[in-house]
């Protein structure tokens, strides 16, 4: 009995003693909702390398920054412009903050939307068309929206008191705390314009290209260059930054992550 119970003992040690198995790096990365596709696809490619797990979580960019602030678990946020995780910074909540691509505004319009002759600025100015942007604040692509009406009229393309009347008739009605989500795989700008909710859609031209690609028939049209507004996104470790965190950063950087923004519409930083 007495060494039944010492081998007991003994098997129980060593069980104890064996090492335990090393959890996998997982990286919890915050991303602007226009990245979505192009995101996932680094993240996958990020993964294939041996990288780590990457975790992702999608919203505008204002309302992700809102989150991390808040206290929420994450790793690194990827945001459509620089300001937001440039508040980060500032609180001590984020690491430098490192430019990493860009993109541009263009109009998603309804197959039977023309511009009838006329500039951008002048027909966006019909009373009876129906302009639809994100929301401001909470969503930069709301923010570049409102910037481009205010060149419309400190350009001279549109008179004085122009800028006001398309803010305030503009229809926020993406990336506000409750606005829609879009469908799994879906654009929402795809579907907000299959719905009929507006006539043109001042978003970022990677949006407008999808949810061309998903629903046939929309319009993509480009936006002066005098008026357009080029979107500078920013990438940046939450802290405490993780090894595994950087090295995302790094990999979105380096020549493999560039090649696949450009693969999905953005340019270089």
């Amino acid at each position: 009995m007495t060494r039944r119970l010492a081998v007991a003992a003994a098997l129980a040690a060593l069980a104890g003693a064996a090492p335990a198995q090393a959890q996998p790096e997982t990286v919890a990365v915050f991303a602007a909702g226009s990245l979505r596709a192009a995101m996932t696809d680094l993240a996958r490619a990020f993964e294939r390398e041996g990288g780590a797990k990457v975790v992702l979580s999608f919203g505008a960019s204002g309302l992700l920054k809102d989150r991390i602030e808040g206290g929420e678990a994450a790793n690194v946020f990827a945001s459509a412009n620089m300001s937001h995780p440039e508040a980060l910074q500032a609180a001590g909540k984020a690491e430098p903050v490192r430019a990493f691509t860009r993109n541009a505004l263009c109009l998603l319009a309804q197959p039977a939307f023309d511009l009838k002759g006329r500039s951008v600025a002048q027909r966006l100015l019909d009373a009876d068309l129906r302009v639809a942007t994100s929301t401001p604040r909470a969503d930069p692509a709301g923010d570049y929206a409102f910037q481009m009406f205010d060149r419309i009229e400190s350009s001279g393309a549109a008179g004085p008191g122009s800028a006001a009347v398309l803010k305030a008739k503009a229809l926020q009605l993406a990336g506000g705390p409750n606005s829609p989500q879009p469908p799994a795989g879906r654009s929402l700008y795809g579907v907000l314009m299959a719905e009929g909710r507006a006539d043109v859609f001042v978003t970022y031209c990677t949006n407008a290209t999808q949810a061309r690609q998903e629903v046939p028939g929309l319009q993509v049209l480009e936006i002066p260059a005098a008026l357009n507004v080029s979107a500078s996104y920013g990438i940046a470790a939450v802290r405490p930054a993780t090894a595994a965190a950087l090295r995302f950063i790094d990999f979105v950087l380096g020549a493999q992550g560039q090649q696949v923004l450009r693969g999905h519409g953005f340019s270089a930083p």
